[in-house]
């Protein structure tokens, strides 16, 4: 019926309030939804607030049937509401019926799988938390719901801020998806920031007692304050704006302008159209987890352009431009930039971004397309996921390493464990091998020249002569014994060589290999 009102709705989780909440629900008005989560797990409800004017439950209630129990029927203050409720089932029907009233906020209501027990509504503050380190997690659909937010991710947020729209600020979860938030409570500083991100807007905010922060995997760094960044990384543009005023000194609106650390004037696209476009190569495979973007500036006062809304695509080398798209989706996904042309707004990507190029397209601006950005993300580590034992498991670390040149940059990866392995592997065998192949090779040429005496009918005096066949006369291991037939004797004044007696018979036809 028309009594529904803010509904998101994912797999796993879900936020659902009556039609105008805050406000005042309508008269006569009805709401039924069916929610559920996966097969095999349990529902959890909990109920955010509940504003119903009624006195019995008559004509205006909430109930909440399952597969065998009626939950309810809960408004006004007749009863006392329950904060959670268990259900044995997996699915449930939300049933919000309304009479004749004059106020009421209506209700709202949050629910998860019985794999967030620690389930929170869109409606807490941080100031409810008494610890100083805590995790819950955080429905889907929490970034709609009214009430306000103060500070920003970098400073943290006042602890009256509510907690599930922060989290969805920061860009440490999705309002399409929600999910697990982990909260450190600090103190509180003097005034906090407020600005504009992933559709919400943070306010200014005065001293506070305590202030909190969100864990990240600290991804979220600015990519264009890494050394050599700006050097190594190549801007372009489907077209730029070239400017001359009325004292004729000429402005160029280049790309290169485009980035926040670089003073002075942005991009400005000559033609104003959904075809133009600003290209950033990164030099490399980067992880891009979010975007800052800003107009043509304070500075420039005689203009105000910005873009309102932009989409992004992305590519490898030699692959084609994909574009972002939404998480629930298959389309494109629209991102909310400028209002203005002197704010930076900034917008995360969950999922991150991998790839190298990146385009930003314009949708819709003010005036005239110009930008300024800075990107946000970090170095792809790569997890060598070939040995799954733990003895071979060892902390991630960048694969790549920079040898700077003064045109380029080359990268090479890092010897894994398997390479290491092998290297000392090889170090082993390769001298055995070799080993094995002289002493065969000395073997072969000793069974030659036995023949060939054996044909002259020669002896060396073996024990085993009279046997035929080579290779029994060298079953044992070669030996060579001292014998007076090749003797060299120096004298120690002179260091020349005194006595030299060489037998010299047959020396035409074989000379004795030295093993």
């Amino acid at each position: 019926g028309d009594g529904c009102g803010h509904m998101v709705m994912y797999q796993d989780s879900g936020t659902l309030a009556s039609k105008n909440y805050p406000g005042t629900y309508p008269n006569f008005t009805l709401c039924e939804k069916k929610i559920q989560v996966p097969q095999g797990k349990r529902l959890i409800l909990k109920i955010g607030d509940l504003d119903i004017e009624s006195q019995k439950c008559e004509s205006s209630y909430l109930t909440i049937h399952s597969s065998s129990t009626v939950h309810g029927p809960y408004c006004g203050n007749v009863m006392p509401v329950p904060k959670e409720i268990i259900l044995d089932s997996n699915e449930a029907t939300i049933h919000f019926e309304s009479g004749s009233h004059v106020s009421g906020r209506g209700f709202l209501l949050s629910y998860a799988s019985s794999d967030h027990p620690d389930l929170i509504t869109c409606l807490e503050r941080a100031n409810h938390y008494t610890k100083t380190e805590y995790s819950r997690y955080c429905p889907a659909g929490c970034r709609d719901i009214a009430g306000d937010i103060s500070g920003n991710i970098g400073e943290g947020y006042r602890d009256t801020s509510l907690l599930c729209k922060s989290a969805i600020h920061a860009g440490i979860i999705a309002d399409e998806l929600g999910g697990q938030i982990s909260v450190t409570q600090k103190k509180g500083i003097s005034r906090y920031e407020g600005v504009v991100a992933n559709g919400i807007p943070s306010h200014d905010g005065s001293l506070s007692d305590k202030r909190f922060i969100f864990t990240s995997n600290g991804c979220n760094k600015s990519l264009s304050l890494e050394e050599g960044f700006l050097s190594k990384s190549q801007v372009t543009a489907s077209s730029h704006w070239e400017e001359t005023n009325e004292f004729g000194q000429l402005f160029q609106w280049s790309p290169d302008k485009a980035w926040l650390q670089v003073p002075g004037l942005a991009w400005a696209s000559n033609h104003s159209s959904n075809r133009e476009w600003l290209e950033i190569d990164l030099g490399e495979k980067k992880r891009i987890t979010g975007i800052k973007t800003s107009g043509s500036g304070s500075i420039m006062l005689n203009f105000n352009f910005y873009v309102k809304t932009f989409t992004m695509n992305y590519k490898n080398n030699n692959s084609k431009w994909r574009t972002y798209k939404g998480i629930l989706s298959n389309e494109e996904k629209v991102f909310q930039g400028n209002s203005n042309s002197g704010d930076i707004v900034r917008n995360n990507f969950i999922p991150p971004i991998v790839a190298r190029y990146v385009r930003i397209i314009p949708q819709t601006w003010n005036q005239r397309i110009a930008l300024k950005l800075e990107l946000m993300g970090c170095r792809i580590t790569q997890v060598n996921s070939s040995f799954t034992h733990s003895m071979w498991q060892k902390p991630s670390q960048s694969t790549e390493t920079s040898l700077g040149k003064e045109d380029r940059t080359v990268t090479e990866p890092i010897p894994s464990e398997e390479t290491n392995l092998g290297l000392k592997l090889t170090a082993i065998i390769a001298p055995i091998l070799i080993v094995l192949c002289l002493f065969l090779f000395s073997g072969i040429c000793i069974c030659a020249a036995l023949r060939k005496r054996e044909a002259k009918g020669l002896s060396y005096g073996l024990s085993s002569a009279q046997k035929s066949g080579c290779w029994k006369q060298i079953k044992q291991p070669f030996t060579r014994h001292q014998s007076t037939e090749f003797t060299i004797s120096y004298n120690n004044e002179k260091e020349t060589p005194q006595k030299l007696d060489l037998v010299t018979s047959d020396m035409a036809d074989y000379q004795q290999p030295l093993m």
